[in-house]
């Protein structure tokens, strides 16, 4: 595993813990692949029931690593895309613990999660249009599914972070808990789940998730077709430089 990725296993739980804290959790390359990896390891090995994510104590990830993404050449994004396919397709329950901010795929991520817990602390953001950037983890059909257009919009086209009381009302979280009560709340429900027949909760699983197959399948592939031309365009490399300058975008000659 990546150095920034704690991976530890217990009463048939495999706990994935994004681990970069100096640098809010952001999401690596390598770390792209370690998660994918790991899921992946999970999904086919009997000995695991469940998967629980979770950050540190006071981040969960602040989404992309953004020095990577302005780095990146052609194609070269491709680890994140496999990561986001491999958590749609995990057949096993995958719970996620949620704590400070959990910005853009922080979020997106969520929506493939079975159950997702927030401390009160936590931040949620999409904030891809304000980098010049478009949704991901087929969050352009899943959030109007959830919560109707008008509201999905607003979360990706203004991009302003928002509570996990206001997640849980959009349907994103479970629950929200106090910090301290999170990881034990989240662990507690992992060990229910694992505790379950493992064939019909990956059963039950395929059910709620099959209406969704094709249509998260499709909206990943327009997604990742336009996320791949914007990365590329000027809007992205702009808001790019701006954040590793430090210094607000300027979008008015676009």
């Amino acid at each position: 595993m990546p150095e920034h990725l704690a991976v530890g296993v217990q009463d048939r739980i495999l706990t994935i813990r994004l681990n970069r804290p100096e640098k809010k959790n952001a999401l690596t390359f390598e770390m792209y692949a370690g998660l994918t990896e790991a899921l992946s390891k999970a999904d086919g090995d009997p000995a695991f029931r469940v998967a629980l994510i979770t950050g540190t104590p006071d981040c969960f990830t602040a989404g992309n690593d953004l020095a990577d993404f302005a780095a990146a050449q052609p194609g070269q994004v491709s680890p994140a895309i496999r990561y986001l396919e491999t958590l749609a397709a995990t057949a096993k329950p995958v719970v996620a613990a949620v704590a400070g901010v959990a910005i853009g795929i922080g979020t997106t991520m969520l929506l493939h999660c079975v159950l997702v817990y927030a401390a009160a602390s936590a931040r949620l953001q999409l904030p891809l249009a304000n980098l010049g950037l478009c949704p991901e983890a087929a969050s352009s059909a899943l959030l109007p599914a959830l919560m109707g257009t008008h509201r999905a919009a607003e979360l990706l086209l203004l991009g302003e972070p928002f509570g996990a009381e206001a997640a849980r009302d959009l349907g994103i979280v479970n629950q929200v808990v106090a910090d301290g009560d999170l990881l034990a709340t989240a662990t507690a429900k992992a060990q229910q789940l694992a505790q379950k027949p493992p064939r019909a909760l990956r059963t039950t699983k395929m059910l709620l998730k099959c209406g969704q197959a094709e249509v998260i399948k499709q909206a990943m592939s327009r997604e990742g077709e336009q996320f791949a031309a914007l990365l590329e365009g000027p809007e992205a490399k702009e808001a790019l430089a701006a954040f590793l300058e430090r210094r607000k975008p300027d979008f008015s000659r676009f």
